[in-house]
This record gives structure tokens, sequence and C-alpha cells, in this order.
């Protein structure tokens, strides 16, 4: 591949990687809407340097390699034509290798439409959370929550509105709960939280919070109203529990919710 090109698809791996965290709002709506844009008019040095000093381990030895291969070049060495010639394509190569590897894990993990975590990332995320929960003897909350009558606006105004029903969905729940909980999306019209049981973080609280953003984004919308149902399963450090347990407690409250709501709506006594 001609260096240029190879420069030009490191930029979009770089950007891709800085725009690619699952817990910006922001960043959701740009993967969710323009995945494909490449970065900005700012250089490939700054790219490159902005993106390894916030990567792993894998990324720090590229840089290290980077620096014995321009100490290498200093030298008076027999082969430092031939060395000029073939580090910088390998260079490129491995850090381009590197982002994409960084993508393909952050993709595996993410739900391609609302950018949260998908089912496969709350699990590995939420078990380590109930670990350390445990170590430091913390409460945790574990919220399940279902989109009402997804269907009805799939088939009243199509899976587009659909669509953009579960993004302002995902939208409340991040801005509702903080950076270190974890919000997924576990497919369909479901979502979960695993919270930290704080003050000012109880479930009351957390549940007023929530309602209180689900019907800001109602605001401007006259053709039907986004409304969740959402149950509640209290995690005891003192207690062992699994996190599968854990989710089947807040999914039967969730679905205890839903038809107390559809019994309400029906008028029935």
């Amino acid at each position: 591949m001609p260096i240029h090109e190879l420069r030009t698809a490191n930029q979009l791996q770089a950007a891709r990687f800085r725009t690619g965290l699952p817990n910006q709002v922001t960043n959701r709506r740009v993967l969710a809407m323009g995945r494909r844009n490449g970065p900005g008019k700012e250089g490939l040095e700054e790219v490159l340097s902005s993106a390894l000093q916030t990567a792993d381990n894998e990324l720090g030895q590229i840089l290290q390699e980077v620096d014995e291969i321009t100490k290498t070049l200093k030298l008076d060495a027999p082969d430092l034509q031939a060395l000029r010639a073939a580090a910088p394509p390998a260079v490129w190569c491995a850090v381009r290798q590197a982002l994409l590897d960084r993508e393909l894990r952050h993709l595996a993990l993410t739900d391609e439409l609302t950018c949260l975590y998908n089912r496969r990332g709350f699990f590995a995320a939420a078990v380590q959370q109930l670990k350390l929960a445990s170590r430091q003897a913390q409460s945790l909350l574990l919220l399940y929550c279902d989109v009402d009558g997804l269907k009805k606006i799939n088939d009243s105004y199509g899976h587009q509105e659909g669509d953009l029903a579960l993004i302002r969905a995902a939208d409340a729940l991040e801005r509702t709960f903080r950076d270190s909980d974890i919000v997924a999306r576990l497919g369909g019209d479901e979502f979960v939280v695993l919270a930290l049981e704080a003050s000012g973080q109880t479930r009351e609280v957390l549940l007023r919070r929530l309602e209180k953003r689900v019907k800001k984004s109602n605001a401007g919308e006259s053709r039907y109203e986004l409304s969740l149902s959402v149950g509640v399963a209290r995690f005891n450090p003192k207690r062992t529990i699994s996190l599968g347990d854990l989710m089947a407690q807040a999914d039967k409250a969730m679905y205890e919710k839903k038809r107390s709501h559809q019994k309400l709506n029906r008028g029935d006594a």
C-alpha cells in the first residue's frame, strides 16, 4: 500500500478511536449518524499523538519501537539506507493494525445503533463491577428498562422512527446516570443499567431523574410519547447472587410494572 494511502487509513482509524467511546452522547450520535466521517484538518502527527497517549500497552509498545527506530536512524550503520526505506511502512502498518484491532474490540462490545454497551459488553463490565462491589462492600442497583409501545411506533411511523425512539431512550439513560455506571442496550427495546447506590443515587432519586429526562425528550414530538417501564433489583454485597439472577429479579419487576400500567390504561380495577 502506498505510504500516502496508509497515512489516510491511519488518520481515519485514529479519528474513530478518539470518537468511539460508548459513554459519550455526542460521540454516539456521530457514530450512529455519520460513522464514516473522516478526521478534521489536524495533522497526522497530532492525531497519532493523541491516540498513542490514550492507548493501552499495544500502542505504547509501538511508540517504544518508533523511538528505537529513530535512534537507529541516527547511527552510521552499514544498512542505514535499507532501514530508512523499510522502517516507515513497517511503523505505519503496525499503528494501523493496532488501531484496527482496537476498533474491532470496541465494535464487539458496542451496540451499533446507540453506541452503548451491547449484551456482551454489559456482561463483561458488569461481572467485574459486581466483584469489585463485593470486595468493597458497596451496594448496587440494577435497572431493567423496556421502551413502551416500540412495535406500535414502528408500525405507525416506520422503523427509522423506531430507531430514533431507541436513540432518544439511550440518550435519556445516559444523561441520567454517571460515567462510572454501566448502561447497555441488550437488544430490541430492552436496556439495562448497573449503578452504584450511594447518597444522592438512591432508587427513588434515579427513577425520578430518569422519568424527568424521558419526559424532556418528548419536547417537540406530538405523534407519540416516549416512555419506559423500569424494574429495579438491589445488589447486597453481603449476599451472594449471580448477575443473571439479579437481572431476572429486575426483569420480573419491570414486567409487573408494565402490566400494572397496561391495566390502568385499560381502566381495569
